[in-house]
């Protein structure tokens, strides 16, 4: 009987996640299928239940579900517990465990460029559910500090907290004071949905010089506004389309138990851009 699995969030239409898994699934010859399932921001539960009825075999969380299913799940391994958000969920005999492969995603291109985190100050764009991945990543690398810049500062509190009680030296900004200082910081990465669908930078790339270190975790349009601009200021660019294949890789992984195809996965999902 055919295995399917599903992305949920809102926006969905733009996910490439079911391209990539299923040119996995046809390479290893498994019968499974992906789709992608909108489930618009209040509707999560009801959505939930959904998959429920089909008898999910295991679906990735994106924005805006990612703390919210927290709630949902009937188990979630230590990661997931401690940065607060999942993006990959196993139906696992009927019982819903959620994982979090955002944070090993995240550090995997970093690490293919044989850069280093460690003692290095960050400028982390965004508060969300990936901004909590990200953190939590930056915290397991020993960065010195991260600053959050946010558009609202209540979202941009809770995440310093996070940070704080991760063990890091944290404190936020405004995106138009991001902007101004974004060149004081080794890493400056993007965590929010500006940018996608050639939207402008979420912070002015003014500051960006060629010690900074841009990662943007959009990945529709490829270059998007912010890499583009850092990269005429010499800055080194680290693509969104980096970290979704290899959180994909992952969630592969716990959903099959099989090692995934990276080559197949990567031709597929750069053939789409």
């Amino acid at each position: 009987m055919t295995k399917t699995y599903a992305v949920i969030g809102d926006p969905i239409d733009h996910s490439l996640s079911p391209a990539i898994h299923n040119a996995a699934f046809a390479f290893l010859g498994l019968d499974c299928t992906y789709i992608a399932y909108r489930i618009p921001k209040d509707d999560l539960a009801e959505g939930i239940e959904s998959l429920k009825l089909i008898n999910i075999a295991g679906f990735n969380v994106t924005i805006p579900h990612k703390v919210e299913m927290m709630k949902l799940l009937d188990y979630a391994d230590e990661d997931c517990k401690m940065i607060g958000a999942t993006n990959t969920v196993d139906n696992e005999n009927g019982k819903f465990k959620g994982y979090n492969t955002d944070m090993d995603g995240f550090l995997e291109p970093i690490k293919k460029r044989n850069l280093t985190c460690k003692d290095s100050d960050v400028l982390l764009v965004g508060a969300g559910g990936a901004a909590r991945a990200i953190v939590a990543a930056f915290a397991k690398e020993k960065v010195h500090k991260i600053t959050i810049a946010n558009r609202t500062k209540e979202r941009a509190e809770e995440l310093v907290k996070f940070a704080n009680k991760l063990g890091l030296e944290s404190e936020h900004t405004d995106l138009t004071s991001a902007g101004n200082i974004a060149g004081n910081y080794k890493f400056i990465v993007n965590a929010t949905s500006i940018g996608m669908k050639n939207n402008s930078s979420p912070i002015s790339t003014r500051s960006i010089n060629k010690d900074c270190i841009v990662y943007d975790i959009v990945y529709i349009p490829v270059d998007t506004e912010l890499l583009e601009q850092s990269k005429k200021q010499g800055a080194t660019i680290i693509y969104g389309w980096e970290m979704l294949l290899a959180q994909a890789m992952r969630s592969f992984e716990i959903w099959t138990k099989r090692k995934a195809p990276y080559e197949a996965m990567k031709l597929t999902l750069l053939g789409r851009f």
